[in-house]
């Protein structure tokens, strides 16, 4: 719901390993042996007690000691949330819980990495404008589709990437920018988009419209848009644009087309607290999904058979 690029090559983001134990200290120095402290201080002195893994569960200060609480928007969608049958409650449509999804199966993949069982780990609804405000978070890490910017990078911590997207365009089939090939060509029409995300800056900054785009709390309600007239499409990351038209939930939909790849590369991030102490485990726990192959595992099989769309001129 939130940036993108081309899914057909899908890219996962190289980074350097970060370190989350710490060193053993460096004992003081002895002092100068006098006649009476000869004796003990020629004795073998003591090891230093090892330090412990900083990243291990029961180091970590989560808000539930022992448990790692995940935060996900609600509704969540597929391919990164999967449903349920039957749901389970509070979830409303993509079920964060059963492991099922890009998203999901990343999240709990990255728990295990750390340490936590799957019955370790928990999750709640937390809408997306309100994971990437600063201020003290109600969850331990955040996962729904956040694109690191360096906006948001100041107000809260932002990971390493596990996946880099574009974005992309869809409307309905009858609608004239169906037709569209080109960035210029958009301005006329009228958008729709999720507060607070980063297809809402794409619409500002690179379309720059002639109409003010339609700012709504969630996606359903930008689809809803679209479908009742009041937009003429909706701007999505491409793999939600993709579920969008082949689930139908807009109904004889098409992706008009997706945007190049922003400079250095769009990329979702899960979202911390500001300066958390978690941050430093969750990127080395990335790095070992990355360097293990597991990463690319889950993103083959839940993002790579999707397709490609057109991607606009200028």
């Amino acid at each position: 719901m939130r940036i993108i690029r081309g899914v057909s090559a899908l890219a996962i983001v190289s980074v350097i390993a970060a370190a989350c134990s710490s060193g053993a200290a460096t004992p003081a120095p002895s002092a100068v042996p006098t006649a009476t402290s000869a004796a003990s201080a020629s004795a073998t002195p003591e090891p230093a007690s090892p330090t412990p893994d900083a990243c291990a569960p029961d180091q970590l200060a989560t808000k539930t000691a022992g448990t790692l609480l995940f935060g996900a928007d609600n509704p969540a969608y597929p391919p990164y949330y999967q449903p349920s049958d039957p749901a389970v409650a509070p979830w409303e449509f993509g079920d964060p819980t059963n492991g099922k999804g890009f998203e999901s199966a990343v999240a709990y993949a990255v728990a295990k990495a750390m340490g936590y069982s799957a019955d370790k780990v928990a999750w709640a609804p937390v809408p997306f404008n309100n994971a990437i405000q600063p201020g003290p978070k109600d969850f331990d890490v955040y996962i729904t589709q956040v694109s690191y910017t360096p906006e948001r990078a100041q107000g809260v911590d932002i990971t390493k990437g596990y996946y880099f997207v574009n974005q992309a365009i869809v409307a309905l089939k009858d609608n004239a920018i169906a037709g569209v090939t080109s960035i210029a060509a958009l301005k006329p029409f009228k958008f729709a988009a999720q507060v607070g995300t980063t297809s809402l800056d794409l619409i500002t900054e690179t379309i720059a419209p002639d109409q003010e785009p339609l700012v709504l709390d969630t996606n359903d309600a930008a689809i809803e848009a679209v479908k009742n007239g009041q937009a003429d499409a909706i701007v999505v990351d491409l793999p939600t644009a993709y579920f969008i038209r082949d689930a139908e939930q807009i109904v004889n939909s098409v992706i008009v087309g997706q945007f190049e790849a922003v400079t250095g590369g769009e990329y979702f991030g899960m979202a911390l607290d500001k300066d958390s102490p978690l941050t430093d485990c969750v990127n080395a726990a990335l790095d070992r999904l990355r360097a293990g192959g597991e990463l690319q595992a889950i993103t083959d099989e839940w993002l790579s058979s999707q397709g490609s769309a057109p991607v606009f001129q200028p």
